[in-house]
């Protein structure tokens, strides 16, 4: 897949005072973990390619077998360095260079890593769960697809009017390419037809960037309304400990610092370190 027909991008799409569409081949600026995960992929594919391919894909890709290497956590992230052949990479890294940088550049890198590992691991956690049901067969899994597809899945709900090139033959809006793959991951898993385990890492990851995308508005304004509660919080005991100090001041003025309980002092000692934090945070 490849961009086509990019014109939204001309219209607006800047990163600090750089466009963020490049005229020219009509490629956009690829960012840093765009980059990291492209060599990522070659550097891995070529140690397969040199003879590490047995020995990856046994420790570093997911296979469902038990519980035990369902337990081994960080396959959920290296299976998607591993491939099977070029074509397999190969689609996977020009999916990766088509869409990749627009996400990264409208999210950020840190966000845009996290996110994309996150649809990878989503695509092995649906295949997991699926070998255990029974629906599908256990094997080993491997491939790039599932984070692929959750950055599809993500530019087709932010982006609708965007147009691909499907196999480089003819354009499609990228809104019908997404239903394509779900349509198709949905007839091989329930048909129980080849690669039905790749499919359903798919799905998994396309489920994985839909929901980020339409959830993360909400979680950002939960994130800001926990943060406000919080600091009112804290104003509030401040504003507690200040009457508590006043209170424990007037006493040791009216009967003198032996009246003070353990409690009090205590409490005097607490506002004392807090004062000098907040003068130490001044300097």
């Amino acid at each position: 897949m490849g961009f086509y027909d990019r014109d939204y991008l001309q219209q607006g799409y800047r990163f600090g005072r750089r466009p963020f569409y490049q005229r020219g081949l009509g490629i956009p600026g690829i960012g840093p973990a765009v980059k990291w995960i492209l060599v990522a992929n070659l550097l891995v594919f070529l140690m397969q390619v040199l003879g590490a391919d047995g020995y990856l894909t046994n420790w570093f890709g997911v296979w469902p077998a038990s519980w035990r290497t369902d337990m081994q956590i960080w396959r959920l992230i290296t299976y998607q360095f591993l491939h099977g052949d070029l074509l397999h990479i190969l689609f996977n890294m020009i999916g990766l260079l088509s869409f990749g940088p627009l996400l990264e550049r409208t999210w950020g890198t840190r966000t845009f890593l996290a996110f994309y590992l996150g649809c990878g691991a989503s695509g092995g956690l649906s295949y997991i769960l699926l070998a255990a049901l029974k629906v599908l067969p256990v094997g080993f899994m491997i491939g790039a697809s599932g984070a692929i597809l959750g950055l599809v899945a993500a530019c087709a709900i932010m982006f609708p009017q965007m147009t691909v090139l499907v196999y480089f033959l003819f354009p499609v809006p990228i809104r019908y390419v997404a239903l394509i793959f779900i349509a198709i991951g949905l007839f091989v898993i329930f048909t129980g037809g080849h690669n039905a385990g790749g499919e359903a890492a798919h799905l998994g990851g396309m489920a994985a960037g839909a929901a980020f995308v339409l959830f993360r508005r909400n979680l950002e304004e939960l994130s800001v309304r926990m943060k406000v509660m919080i600091w009112h919080r804290q104003i509030s005991k401040a504003a507690e400990l200040q009457q508590e100090v006043d209170r424990i001041l007037q006493k040791v003025h009216d009967h003198g610092l032996h009246s003070l309980t353990w409690r009090e002092k205590a409490t005097l000692r607490k506002a004392t370190e807090l004062e000098q934090r907040r003068l130490r945070g001044r300097s």
